[in-house]
């Protein structure tokens, strides 16, 4: 029996990247045709490229997975860049979906747009009750304005889309460079290269009791499909998650067994912890995806994910 997808035809911008890899694997796997547009051949900063785009390949479905981003460095030494190449690149995406008469578009956001004070369980009805962390305001705030053109766009031009709000992604195929990498990538790597050093220690920034939320990227594709299948709600955006709380300690535990690093983890309190938790409310999401949760979790995914990093280590420290 056909699903869905089967044969439907989507693009998926940010395709080739680490996200966007596994979803349009997901997407492939269930009968859809899929196109990824390169950079090289659709610059979708111009908005007449992003347009030429999607009417050389049209689609009933787009996935808006591109983002430029990294980690506190670049937020430092690029926050205009980051800005202007976010923000003009998702106005020009949707402005050239309503053109080109896509039927739905699925915009890629990020748990950075909360609010920088909230901690707990962050609610999607949260979303703007504060300005985001300054540390990541010049990302965090473009990816929250594509819920307002979603919901400005609906009301003038009829164009359906809905906003995703990841958690933390970890998985094969992340950037492991120290400038772009994630969180569990960068731990990861910290891990893999002390083992493989014979380290006699490895420094743990604050105590280990901040709880933070990690979603395994496979499983995290899996939710996005199902959302652009059966969410529709452009007024309310949608968290992607585990809703599983994990603390410091216990990720670095989970780490340190599944490298096999026999070395010290020595915990330097006199750094700061941060906030004391953040992690996605999903019980909106298990009702919109029909009960849906992540079937992978923590032990395996890190297991997994080290596997392949260990295997492809070259290539995902030089990936940007």
């Amino acid at each position: 029996m056909k699903g869905f997808w089967s044969e439907k035809r989507v693009t998926v911008t940010g395709g080739a990247g680490f996200l966007g890899r596994h979803l349009v694997k997901r997407l492939e796997s269930h009968g859809a045709t899929v196109f990824v547009p390169r950079q090289r051949d659709y610059n979708l900063i111009a908005l007449d490229s992003c347009l030429k785009c999607l009417l050389e390949h049209p689609c009933d479905v787009l996935f808006h997975a591109a983002a430029y981003y990294g980690g506190i460095g670049i937020n430092q030494a690029e926050p205009a860049k980051l800005y202007y190449t976010n923000l003009v690149m998702g106005a020009n995406v949707m402005e050239a979906a309503r053109l080109a008469r896509v039927a739905k578009v699925v915009n890629i956001g990020t748990a950075c747009s909360y609010p920088g004070y909230l901690e707990g369980r962050l609610k999607e009805q949260d979303l703007w009750a504060g300005p985001c962390h300054a540390s990541v305001v010049n990302y965090g705030l473009t990816k929250k304005m594509l819920a307002v053109q979603g919901e400005a766009y609906k009301k003038q031009y009829g164009l359906d889309s809905i906003h995703l709000i990841l958690t933390n992604l970890y998985g094969p195929g992340d950037s492991y460079n120290t400038d772009r990498s994630h969180v569990v990538a960068a731990l990861i790597r910290k891990w893999v290269e002390a083992d493989m050093a014979g380290a006699p220690e490895i420094e743990v920034w604050g105590t280990g009791k901040p709880v933070r939320e990690f979603i395994y990227a496979p499983d995290c594709a899996d939710a996005i499909m199902l959302a652009g299948e059966k969410y529709n709600d452009v007024t309310m955006p949608l968290n992607i998650g585990s809703g599983i709380g994990t603390s410091i300690r216990e990720l670095v535990e989970t780490l340190t067994a599944a490298t096999g690093y026999r070395g010290k983890i020595a915990w330097n309190a006199d750094k700061p912890d941060g906030a004391m938790m953040k992690v996605l409310d999903v019980e909106r999401m298990r009702q919109a995806l029909g009960g849906w949760t992540p079937p992978t979790d923590l032990r395996t995914g890190l297991a997994k994910t080290i596997a392949w990093y260990r295997a492809n280590k070259a290539q995902a420290d030089a990936k940007w």
